[in-house]
């Protein structure tokens, strides 16, 4: 039925696909022609021949966009396709919040469709919130998520294909029937198909093909369908719809046969049914029946491979994958033992949650497992530094990392002993006191140190200033850190810091091995310290000369909830124009705390946060309404109380335009 579907389109180049998996060899001859753009990522290297990721991300990409008349032919050849790395050939893991990033980096990009061939075993299907906040990213700007539903054959969920919006792939053989390793579960019955995910064909780094199974190839085939279906929503001139096409592939999926009771929770919410969705897309009524997609209708599944060399497959836990130097034609036995790989899970911040191999038993055919990590369509702002690197004003808290044990032993070296009760102590690099004391007297040594912006003690960037400014950014960190050590009780205390810069593409290794991306921050204008207890005294000022009399606890209580609030829930990488926007609105109104003075005098407390579209902007500006509500948690008949930030995110230092505007509603 694929090869059906070929002949109906193969695909629109207005259609854009992304592929979040390993390395891919874009020199391979199945991808000469193909619209394919690399987008930076943590991930440095190059497809390399004896990588299994590579081996995974190649044969992934391969099944999407191979292109006609080539060793494999992919599904929708003809639309754009975005390669963002984010397994590594090195670490074969990546945590939620690299992934979460791939995700932001995609829907920027202008992706209809995501696909991650990849997922992590949990109770529930819950995940960190950085990934929570990138699956909300697809469902506001209406990008489709298709994820792998797993390959541990139990009655589990894997994130992110468990995850509100997305859509999740599992695995049937040639005869529509759900293979012993698939992944099944609740969630997957009303947000799951099966499509095939056994022997398909695909590309292998270096040349020639291979065929494997898995949901990590089934996952491809529906991203293929899902773009050619929007491609036909587009040449009947219709705007393309992702969401509704993961509405029509989930309506027209077949039940599997009745003859297989025992298997019908595995079949998730049926099997892919091209006929039905093609259907549905043109607007007619579906037909009692159409035959299922089987395994053996892929692309160029029927390209005779004899003679072509296979190997280089991702082994998994149990049974193994294709042994390197057979051909393709002897892969129909059963697999050969390869030592297994197995990837680990941790919460910890210097050892974020990984990514996790699907462990399986295939009978006939090797199988290459899937990966994934473990952590709106936002337009991108326009840079005023164009080709730098996309602008960023993100929020936390300040750290620093030696990288290696070497530059760590040399700032202990050069650091004076330290007084401790009156006894003199060796310097200790690690006590941030020591190190503001050393910097405020050196300050040139602030450049050996990797900066780092934290969220809940994760670090996500490096600090790097540039330009004609850098030493004043240095002495900036340098204040800054000195007032984070600060007793909270402190005027000067720091709770939280804002650094807005240019993402470079440029990374760096932290001393426990994490890579975070650099972010460049161009001048100290932006970076600021929220002071609390400078912001308490402000309202209470501010409160003071209207009414008089103020209850200081409890706007301090107010206060705190506030930023707890805002750090906590809202927690963001800074990228989207969204993100930036809110984030400024937030330190803008900790600079400005008489605009909501009055609301915390009297006990009120945040209610929510939303952003949205500007209607009213400046040419060539990119503006967002932020709007924080807020209610009396102890009358909930008093009216809320709302402020409007209109922010324009277009340069650098994001501005709000015009005064910030207030008003009740009793909603």
């Amino acid at each position: 039925m694929l090869e059906t579907l070929s002949t109906i389109s193969q695909g629109n180049n207005s259609i854009c696909v992304a592929v979040l998996d390993g390395p891919v060899d874009r020199a391979h001859p199945c991808f000469q022609g193909a619209d394919l753009r690399y987008l930076p990522s943590l991930v440095k290297d190059d497809a390399r021949i004896d990588g299994n990721m590579s081996a995974h991300g190649t044969h992934v990409a391969s099944v999407i966009f191979g292109q006609p008349g080539s060793p494999v032919q992919g599904i929708a050849p003809q639309c754009k396709g975005i390669i963002v790395p984010v397994f590594s050939d090195d670490r074969r893991k990546t945590s939620q919040l690299d992934l979460a990033r791939a995700i932001e980096q995609a829907v920027n990009a202008g992706a209809h469709v995501i696909n991650i061939s990849g997922g992590q075993m949990t109770e529930f299907g819950e995940s960190d919130g950085w990934l929570q906040n990138a699956i909300r990213l697809c469902q506001e700007n209406n990008v489709l998520l298709i994820a792998a539903a797993g390959n541990n054959g139990c009655d589990c969920l894997h994130v992110p294909a468990a995850m509100p919006a997305a859509l999740a792939v599992g695995a049937m053989d040639a005869n529509g029937k759900p293979m012993d390793f698939s992944n099944w579960g609740e969630t997957y019955q009303t947000q799951g198909i099966l499509a095939p995910g056994e022997n398909i064909l695909g590309a292998k780094v270096g040349g020639g093909i291979h065929r494997l199974s898995g949901t990590s190839f089934a996952a491809p085939i529906v991203s293929g369908v899902a773009a050619v279906l929007l491609s036909l929503q587009l040449e009947q001139g219709q705007t393309p719809d992702p969401q509704k096409i993961r509405q029509v592939l989930l309506q027209s999926a077949l039940p599997c046969d009745a003859d297989l009771p025992e298997d019908t929770k595995r079949c998730l919410a049926g099997k892919l049914n091209i006929p039905g969705a093609i259907t549905l897309v043109k607007g007619g009524k579906m037909a009692e029946k159409f035959p299922s997609v089987g395994a053996s209708e892929v692309g160029a599944s029927e390209v005779e491979a004899a003679g072509c060399g296979c190997g280089g497959g991702l082994t998994s836990t149990s049974e193994a994958i294709a042994g390197g130097g057979q051909p393709v034609s002897s892969l129909v036995g059963p697999p050969s033992k390869l030592p297994g790989t197995e990837a680990v899970l941790n919460n910890t911040p210097n050892l974020q949650n990984l990514i996790q191999s699907f462990p399986t038993s295939v009978t006939q055919q090797p199988m290459m497992s899937n990966l994934t990590a473990n952590s709106v369509t936002a337009s991108q702002a326009p840079s005023e530094l164009p080709g730098l690197g996309q602008l960023t004003y993100a929020l936390g808290t300040l750290g620093y990392d030696f990288g290696t044990d070497a530059r760590r032993d040399s700032f202990k070296q050069l650091m004076p002993p330290f007084d401790f009760n009156g006894v003199m102590v060796p310097a200790n690099p690690y006590d941030a006191r020591q190190m503001v004391d050393y910097l405020d007297a050196n300050i040139s040594e602030a450049r050996s140190l990797i900066w780092t912006l934290n969220i809940e003690l994760t670090p996500v960037y490096a600090i790097d200033p540039a330009g004609a400014f850098a030493a004043e950014s240095y002495r900036a960190l340098q204040e800054l850190l000195a007032g984070q050590i600060q007793p909270e009780t402190d005027i000067e205390y720091v709770e939280r810091v804002s650094i807005p810069g240019i993402l470079t593409g440029r990374t760096v290794k932290l001393f426990s091995g994490q890579i975070v991306p650099v972010l460049e921050p161009q001048s100290t204008r932006g970076m600021y310290g929220w002071k609390v207890n400078n912001l308490v005294n402000a309202a209470l000022v501010a409160v003071q000369a209207e009414a008089g009399t103020v209850d200081e606890d409890r706007i301090r209580n107010t206060l705190d909830g506030f930023l707890n609030r805002i750090y906590y829930d809202l927690r963001n990488l800074g990228t989207t124009s969204q993100d930036r926007a809110l984030n400024f609105a937030v330190t803008n109104a900790f600079q400005a705390a008489q605009t909501f003075s009055q609301a915390v005098a009297v006990g009120m407390e945040l209610d929510s946060i939303t952003v949205e579209k500007s209607p009213f902007c400046r040419i060539d500006s990119d503006c967002w309404d932020v709007k924080l509500k807020f209610f009396d948690p102890e009358n909930n008949r008093r009216a809320k109380k709302i402020f409007r930030f209109t922010i324009d995110v277009s340069d650098l230092i994001p501005v709000t335009l015009g005064e910030v505007r207030s008003w009740s509603s009793p909603y």
